[in-house]
């Protein structure tokens, strides 16, 4: 039998599979680029086909990561980066993938700090992950907040910059829209007046050039503003950052530590800030651990 781990992300969709007696195996599929939400599930559908050929076992559980708002019943109630998943009905579209497995889903950002606070040992952590989007998670005393039935913990959607950058949710200046990978992307490239990728942003910071240094670092002070107020307000252990942009950005995590030691009050000693233990693949991991049976409560 298998437990299934499942990351939906806004660019791709992670998998790993733990069966019986074999090794675990991760793979991922990049969404296809037309949007529609039935060419996504297709997509969907065929990878899982996959995953279960290579096993050749059948599923006992499926822990899911989702970045969407949905309802009490499952419904997407909100998903701005694929707008057409708006109203899927994501219970049956699980059902009828894996018909005779337990399902299990929650937030993205809560399951990774779930997973986070497993692997560090720390229970009193917050977590940040920076990709697509952003998302965050916080554990007190081993156990998320605010908690089953409380909705999900949305520190991408703090405010940092009351007249900053317009994020999807509709406001402007949320963490998300000052310091998502995109919103990164953005900024560098009308710093350097082309269009920047990805690997050029990474070669640029890493060479010191001024256009890539500014973008980061903007995005590194909104960072840290979030992290601080969060930290005025929980008194977490640590806090860490993963996600695929951040991991893949040698420094990112280290200058959004320094930002934040900046804004420290005298007399309080700064929130330490690190790398997620699990880099980018908390939030599958925390996947796999409520595929488990482990609970975000």
């Amino acid at each position: 039998m298998i437990l299934l781990g499942i990351d939906i992300g806004g660019t791709k969709v992670a998998f790993r599979a733990e069966p019986d007696g074999a090794d675990a195996h991760e793979s991922s599929f990049i969404w296809p680029e037309s949007g529609r939400v039935a060419d996504d599930i297709a997509a969907l559908h065929r990878h899982a086909e996959e995953v279960l050929a290579r096993t050749g076992q059948s599923v006992a559980a499926v822990g899911v990561a989702v970045p969407a708002t949905l309802d009490a019943d499952g419904r997407v109630t909100s998903w701005p980066t694929r707008p057409s998943w708006r109203g899927l009905d994501l219970v049956i579209v699980l059902g009828e993938l894996f018909p005779r497995a337990e399902l299990r889903w929650g937030d993205d950002g809560d399951l990774a700090a779930v997973a986070e606070s497993h692997a560090s040992g720390l229970a009193d952590l917050v977590y940040l992950g920076v990709g697509t989007g952003i998302g965050g998670g916080i554990v007190l005393g081993g156990r998320s907040v605010p908690g089953p039935g409380r909705g999900s913990c949305e520190l991408g959607h703090l405010i940092v910059a009351r007249q900053g950058e317009r994020c999807d949710c509709g406001r402007r200046g949320c963490v998300q829209a000052e310091a998502s990978g995109p919103a990164t992307l953005r900024r560098a490239s009308a710093a350097r007046g082309t269009r920047v990728s990805f690997a050029e942003l990474r070669h640029g910071y890493a060479e010191g050039a001024g256009w890539a240094v500014t973008a980061v670092e903007h995005s590194c002070a909104a960072l840290a503003a979030a992290l601080v107020g969060v930290g005025e307000l929980v008194r977490p252990d640590a806090a860490v950052i993963g996600g695929g942009f951040a991991a893949g950005l040698p420094g990112f995590v280290e200058e959004t530590a320094r930002q934040a030691a900046r804004l420290s009050r005298p007399g309080h000693p700064p929130l330490p800030i690190g790398p997620a233990v699990l880099g980018g693949r908390s939030s599958l991991y925390g996947a796999v651990l409520t595929a488990k049976g482990g609970t975000v409560a």
